[in-house]
């Protein structure tokens, strides 16, 4: 195996202890329960990861969180579609500020409109169509945020690209 897929797989551990460990720093916002910490580690694992591992990251850490009682299972569309998009555009673009519109379209708009069919079909819940798009959209902003603060500190340093290209870096017996 090669060094580098142990880092990604080691860091996509890290980061989905991460979200359940912090995923009590949470608030109610309308129907939805907001994860900050979640959209933020959607956009870390989008920047070093990948979209795949990204989305992995984020199914994972809905799974947990709902089997320790933690989360709903709204949190499965909310965290997967803006961890797609921001990392399919972080792919495509190269660039943090995609990455971070990504997650905050990716999680509201979208994850709101899945999570209006999860809510009305899965569980029989009446909701409005862009019931949850507004607090989906609370949620991701505060995570957004703050990797937006990290992820600029880490530019400026230098230590964004240093560490990325650590992770991604293979080395060959």
């Amino acid at each position: 195996m090669r060094i580098s897929k142990v880092k990604r797989i080691t860091l996509a551990a890290l980061l989905t202890a991460f979200a359940v460990v912090c995923s009590p720093l949470s608030f109610p916002v309308g129907a939805s329960r907001c994860c900050p910490v979640q959209h933020f580690v959607n956009i870390i694992s989008s920047i070093f990861l990948g979209p795949v591992y990204s989305v992995s990251i984020a199914f994972c850490t809905s799974l947990l969180r709902n089997l320790m009682g933690t989360g709903t299972l709204l949190a499965f569309p909310g965290s997967m579609c803006g961890a797609l998009l921001s990392g399919l555009l972080y792919k495509y673009k190269g660039k943090l500020i995609p990455a971070y519109i990504g997650e905050l379209i990716g999680t509201s708009v979208f994850g709101g409109l899945a999570a209006y069919l999860m809510a009305a079909f899965v569980m029989s819940k009446e909701a409005a169509v862009f019931g949850f798009v507004i607090p989906f959209f609370v949620s991701s902003a505060g995570g957004t945020v703050i990797a937006a603060a990290v992820t600029a500190s880490m530019k400026k340093t230098g230590l964004l690209y240093k560490l990325m290209g650590n992770i991604n870096r293979t080395n060959h017996d």
